[in-house]
């Protein structure tokens, strides 16, 4: 737990540094989600327990916000592994509730961002919320596990506080 925290306080002056006309925009989920838009709220249905059609991924066309795309942003959530090891994950989907691509069914894809970090970032639990500080792209991603309207090169991570 005291790498993590001396790794994530290092990721947030790292991130100080690089972002010299200002600090990131805190950002969080509704944001994703352009003015006018009726999200469909799928957290309620993430469960273990589930019918086939619990696993189709809904509102695929889900819009996102342009004006985000290629702003510094930090986004808390929750982190479903990708690529990395048992020390070190480098590549992730960012989601906004636990469960979420693990549990069924995938949010919309303006409700998941897909994360890389290089050298990666050690994630204690993946039931711990984290924040996670990038470049936000409004750039698709699409694999097996879901189709995601935003990308993040991240340059930080630390726990999510209240």
């Amino acid at each position: 737990m005291h790498f993590f925290r001396t790794l994530s306080a290092l990721c947030l002056i790292i991130v100080s540094l690089n972002s010299v006309a200002g600090k990131p925009k805190e950002i969080f989920w509704e944001d994703l989600i352009p003015q006018g838009h009726v999200q469909i709220d799928t957290q309620n249905q993430a469960s273990h327990e589930g019918s086939e059609q619990n696993w189709v991924q809904p509102d695929l066309d889900a819009p996102v916000v342009a004006a985000l795309d290629g702003q510094s942003v930090s986004l808390p959530g929750f982190v479903v592994p990708l690529e990395g090891d048992s020390e070190l994950i480098t590549e992730f989907l960012l989601v906004p509730y636990f469960g979420a691509c693990i549990h069924v069914p995938p949010p919309p894809p303006n409700q998941i961002v897909h994360v890389t970090i290089k050298g990666g970032v050690p994630i204690d639990s993946l039931y711990d919320a984290i924040v996670v500080t990038g470049v936000i792209s409004t750039e698709t991603w699409s694999a097996d596990i879901a189709q995601v309207g935003y990308k993040m090169a991240a340059v930080g991570v630390a726990p999510f506080e209240l």
